[in-house]
């Protein structure tokens, strides 16, 4: 009895404890066995020798579930460039229609100038001969609907409204316009089409003998649009110019090029580029049609790139005078490229150099994109914008052009004349009429109600007659300003009347046919960077 229940109890343990054995046996061989396997699979593909593309090809032959690459690739590669310098980018598919779009010098659009300041699309100005224009879309028009949807009073934001009104060439886009004077809703059915793209705002004569050119990015067609500008300039007198980059980010390397070559002697070194292996790559000047202009070129802490690549061999070679602040500082060359799905790489390549040797890249540690975005900031903080001496230079970084003028690499292009930030008219009561955007609702319905007397507008001398007949500008926009909660304060009015009436001006003028033109040359008065440059270009004629 006393057996058999010992063989009873012993046989079942015995029999437990072989099943576990077996089944940590088997999972033991289960795992030898898929580790010889992975090692087989790893052996039989080729595997790359970094980290990186070593843990993608993992994923890819390995991961439990089916990852797209390309999909992790959207996420990782931004991440990765972000290590790098400041100005390597990554621009998905996605982007690179609204990337390229501004220096490819055209579009497929409606042909027509607006703006939300009043949350409704304000038709400014209509392109003369283009789509709308031929649909009979007037200047002063709303713009209702889009289409089916309703675009007025709906707080849409101004670059959703310009994807609806652009499109591919040959299609049609149905507005809804409110036209003053006219109760019912005017419907127009517009054929969008191609429309240029200017990249000089402005070219007209600001002073006798004296012409201004207004730059704002160098796009496909910058020089050859500014070839057309000269050649009209001088046949209107023009033996100075003014060219005016401030604000201006840059764009193609060669147009800076071709514009500078515009304005040099044959021979003279425009600027240079070394890469990694200290390759070098120079620029020269073949003798541009425009060597004998007195030349004044504008900058500021918003000219970048191309700008100050144009800016620094003008200096360089002592061709003419910078006047203004110190610019961005970006001396980073960029490879634009592309991938098979449309998304591209901006990768820097190399650095710009002026032709003294100077370095245009201003400080910047790798990964640490913060602190580079802050340097504008710290530049106001440091006083940089109302002061030159807050400005200090190492003189390991002074340079010194043919004439024997120093000038300083270390970040961007120091302007041989340094003219500050001015404040001296902004008062309390400007900047509420002005930061509420009064003063440039005001305009609009200032054109609006003398639409017809702005629309015989054609030539500058016109405009400034039309503006000049209005003695009561200023004092009606007063009473308008008081009726939108912003009471006179009479002695603020009187430190800012000269930049209320310049930018009441200004801002009507872009209301006309002149566009630009009709903003800049009622602008300039209360501008001390033109000004200055108008007096540096008299004094050389004079001298």
């Amino acid at each position: 009895m006393y057996r058999n229940s010992r063989h009873t109890v012993l046989f079942p343990l015995l029999l437990a404890v072989g099943v576990v054995l077996g089944l940590l046996l088997g999972q033991f061989l289960g795992r030898t066995s898929a580790e010889s396997q992975l090692r087989g699979m790893l052996n039989r593909i080729s595997l790359p020798d970094n980290k990186l593309s070593y843990t993608l090809s993992l994923i890819e032959h390995q991961y439990v579930d089916s990852v797209s690459l390309d999909s992790l690739a959207e996420h990782v590669i931004p991440l990765l460039v972000e290590e790098l310098d400041p100005h390597s980018v990554y621009i998905p598919a996605s982007e690179m229609q609204a990337v390229n779009e501004p220096l490819e010098g055209e579009f497929d659009g409606i042909g027509v100038v607006f703006n939300m300041a009043t949350d409704t699309v304000i038709v400014l100005n209509v392109i003369h001969g283009g789509p709308s224009d031929k649909a009979g879309v007037k200047a002063g028009d709303r713009i209702v609907r889009i289409d089916d949807s309703l675009v007025a009073g709906r707080k849409i934001p101004q670059d959703l409204v310009v994807r609806r009104l652009r499109g591919p060439r040959g299609t049609q886009v149905r507005l809804a316009l409110q036209r003053q004077g006219i109760a019912d809703e005017v419907e127009v059915t517009v054929t969008r089409d191609v429309i240029p793209m200017k990249s000089i705002e402005a070219a007209f004569l600001i002073a006798p003998g004296i012409g201004y050119v207004k730059l704002s990015q160098f796009a496909r067609t910058s020089h050859a649009e500014l070839v057309q500008a000269l050649r009209r300039l001088r046949g209107e007198g023009m033996t100075g110019l003014i060219f005016d980059l401030r604000g201006n980010t840059g764009g193609y390397l060669d147009q800076a090029i071709r514009i500078a070559d515009e304005f040099l002697p044959e021979g003279q070194l425009i600027v240079y580029t070394e890469d990694r292996n200290h390759k070098q790559l120079r620029e020269y000047s073949s003798g541009g049609g425009s060597t004998d202009l007195k030349l004044a070129v504008l900058i500021d802490e918003g000219s970048a790139s191309s700008s100050e690549i144009l800016a620094g061999a003008v200096q360089d070679n002592d061709r003419g005078t910078i006047i203004g602040r110190r610019s961005f500082g970006k001396g980073l060359v960029q490879q634009q490229i592309p991938y098979n799905d449309g998304s591209a790489l901006r990768l820097t390549t190399a650095r710009y150099y002026t032709p003294t040797g100077r370095s245009i890249q201003k400080p910047y540690t790798n990964g640490d994109g913060e602190s580079y975005e802050m340097d504008l900031w710290n530049r106001y903080e440091h006083n940089e914008l109302f002061s030159a001496d807050s400005i200090r230079f190492a003189d390991s970084l002074r340079f010194t052009t043919p004439k024997g003028r120093t000038v300083y690499g270390g970040g961007g292009i120091m302007p041989d004349i340094f003219v500050p930030v001015d404040t001296t008219d902004l008062s309390p009561y400007f900047i509420q009429v002005s930061g509420r955007n009064i003063l440039y609702r005001y305009t609009i319905e200032y054109a609006d109600r003398h639409r017809e007397r702005l629309e015989a507008v054609r030539t500058l001398p016109e405009l400034q007659a039309a503006l000049d007949g209005d003695r009561t500008l200023v004092e009606d926009f007063i009473r308008y300003a008081a009726r939108k909660g912003v009471a006179p304060v009479r002695g603020d009015i009187a430190r800012s009347r000269r930049l209320i009436e310049a930018q009441l001006r200004a801002y009507i003028g872009r209301n006309t046919v002149l566009e630009d033109i009709g903003f800049y040359a009622n602008i300039h008065p209360v501008d001390p960077v033109i000004t200055r440059a108008i007096e540096v270009l008299k004094q050389e004629e004079n001298d």
